[in-house]
């Protein structure tokens, strides 16, 4: 396709594309095409191609797309463009990552604690770094309609989510880097890991636990 040119300020960007989605890649958070990563620039976005493997990305084929969601440069955008549109416009989110994530994955698949947190508060970590996560109702990959759905939840909720899960499609997260996105995603998916394992399963933390750690560290639940 016709392109613009690489902007040289984009090159360390579309490196931390590429560094991001071999470290999930290598560490089996993705695997074979699925998941998306993307990016908020100056001017638009750039995010994985479609059908893309995050293990092997190449950083002169990322998808470059303007605000409006056109294309200027690379390969096609992954199909979840809109959903990834939706959080930056609702968000001061500077990344987006969506994977799918085994144990989470597989949460759904048994039935989430409820529709608005997934999981019940077990550990500090948890209510520290990621908070409640809300379930969305199964559509198929790239539905529209998922991103109109994320972009409500985000308009009207008191205390935004840090990340949303997609029923049998997997978990998206976001923040104010590919670092903090990755760590929300890490401690979401090490949390439903513990929750599958645990038999019976454990108690969630008291209402007095989960007050200490709002006070100590502003992080309701």
């Amino acid at each position: 396709m016709n392109s613009v040119p690489i902007p040289p300020e984009q090159q360390p960007l579309r490196q931390e594309v590429c560094r991001v989605g071999r470290s999930l890649f290598e560490r089996g958070l993705v695997h074979s095409t699925a998941g998306n990563i993307s990016l908020r620039l100056d001017r638009g976005y750039l995010i994985t191609p479609t059908d893309a493997c995050l293990g092997f990305l190449e950083p002169e084929r990322l998808a470059w797309v303007d605000e409006d969601g056109q294309q200027l440069g690379g390969e096609r955008a992954s199909k979840t463009l809109a959903l990834h549109r939706s959080i930056y416009a609702a968000t001061q989110a500077r990344c987006v990552l969506h994977t799918h994530s085994t144990h989470l994955v597989g949460l759904t698949l048994q039935g989430v604690w409820s529709e608005q947190a997934i999981l019940p508060p077990i550990t500090p970590y948890q209510v520290m770094k990621v908070g409640p996560v809300p379930w969305l109702p199964y559509h198929r990959p790239g539905d529209p309609r998922v991103a109109q759905r994320i972009g409500e939840l985000l308009r009207v909720a008191s205390t935004p989510p840090r990340a949303v899960m997609l029923d049998r499609l997997g978990p998206v997260a976001w923040g104010d880097s590919a670092a903090q996105a990755m760590a929300i995603l890490e401690e979401l998916e090490e949390t439903a890991r513990l929750w599958l394992l645990c038999n019976p399963r454990p108690q969630p933390l008291t209402a007095e636990q989960l007050q200490e750690l709002q006070q100590t560290f502003g992080t309701p639940w």
